[in-house]
């Protein structure tokens, strides 16, 4: 299964223009708030190199690149957690993605109507974290009554989660995420996972700038952004409009047209570079049955875990990893080369894969 990231913001920030741009989905984009209501959902092929390297050493009948998937969620006001707006909904659609990409608007266009005026993306970003922490709040104030009933009749293990609750509540009313929590172990943060705590997920700041401001970001945006990295999240500059444009060509003529710009990568490969790097996510790579493939696995996952990435089988009859390193292969030029090094390595069941491994996985059902 895919790894999700949520497109949040006010209405008519870019968020569908934005997701257009990453997807080709051709979603609708409207001059007026709440034009999206229902989420828009779409697949993007993660642009990857090191598939380009392989296939010309493999020469392979199929190549297959990882895949991320985007979630348009319909524009925030104030006062959706008290059902302002989509309300509840909104929320929900929240929940259900592993990373929030926090769109805010930083072009000033005054055929597009903003919710609060002149762009203000310092502003905007407090209020969906206001909104986000009131949620919370409201779901850890109802789960301390619950459990303060529970530890009053004698049930010893709910005095921990008491107190664990309430250093939560203490931070989430004076306005701060739960990432903002010195305290939070990793014990306490396993602990509330289940609850779908809102602040408590991982996310980025993306920048929606006017096309002037990209590569070289001009004063306004930059006083913006030296704000917001104040807020402990990590601030990227996209420019909606000119991915937009950018997704309408050809690859070779899209990355040419970036090189032109004087920059390195295209908006989605960094934005999609940066969910990476959050998310705590590794690429690996499979080369048999004349089929080069990538495969996306969390950092720190065994290699009979990552066997069962492929199939159920794999991991039930595993044996052994076959491990080369795809720069050792980029060096010697083949796989036969890297055998003849000694370099192809063999690993059991709780090896963790590591970034760049080109992965044979050997198993008997």
């Amino acid at each position: 299964m895919a790894y999700s990231v949520g497109l949040v913001g006010l209405p008519n920030v870019g968020k569908t223009t934005i997701f257009n741009a990453l997807t080709n989905a051709k979603a609708l984009v409207g001059n007026y708030p709440f034009c999206t209501i229902e989420p828009n959902m779409g697949m993007v092929n993660v642009l990857d190199g090191n598939l380009e390297v392989l296939a010309r050493m493999y020469k392979p009948i199929k190549i297959v690149p990882t895949t991320i998937e985007f979630v348009d969620i319909a524009g925030l006001v104030k006062g959706a957690s008290k059902g302002q707006g989509l309300g509840n909904q909104f929320l929900s659609h929240i929940r259900s993605v592993d990373l929030v990409v926090y769109v805010l608007r930083a072009f000033e266009e005054p055929s597009v109507v903003s919710m609060e005026g002149n762009a203000n993306p310092v502003s905007d970003y407090e209020t969906i974290e206001t909104e986000l922490v009131l949620s919370d709040l409201d779901i850890i104030e109802r789960r301390i009554e619950k459990v303060k009933k529970l530890s009053r009749v004698g049930v010893g293990e709910k005095k921990e989660e008491e107190k664990i609750l309430q250093v939560i509540i203490d931070v989430l009313s004076k306005g701060s995420g739960v990432k903002a929590i010195d305290q939070l172990s990793r014990h306490i943060r396993r602990e509330v996972k289940h609850f779908g705590l809102l602040s408590l997920k991982p996310g980025l700041i993306l920048l929606n700038c006017s096309e002037k401001d990209i590569p070289i970001v001009g004063r306004d945006v930059a006083m913006h952004i030296s704000k917001l990295k104040d807020k402990g999240l990590p601030v990227l500059e996209f420019c909606g409009k000119l991915e937009a444009e950018l997704s309408q060509l050809e690859l070779d003529e899209s990355r040419q047209w970036v090189e032109d710009l004087g920059l390195k990568k295209s908006g989605l490969e960094r934005l999609v570079s940066l969910s990476y790097t959050l998310l705590g996510l590794i690429t690996f790579y499979t080369t048999r049955n004349k089929e080069i493939r990538a495969w996306t696995i969390e950092e720190g996952t065994s290699a009979r875990e990552a066997a069962g990435k492929i199939h159920s089988d794999f991991e039930r009859g595993f044996i052994k990893a076959e491990i080369i390193r795809l720069e050792d292969l980029v060096h010697l030029g083949s796989e036969q080369a890297v055998k003849e090094h000694g370099l192809l390595r063999f690993e059991g069941k709780g090896y963790s894969i590591k970034q760049e491994d080109v992965v044979t996985f050997r198993f008997n059902v």
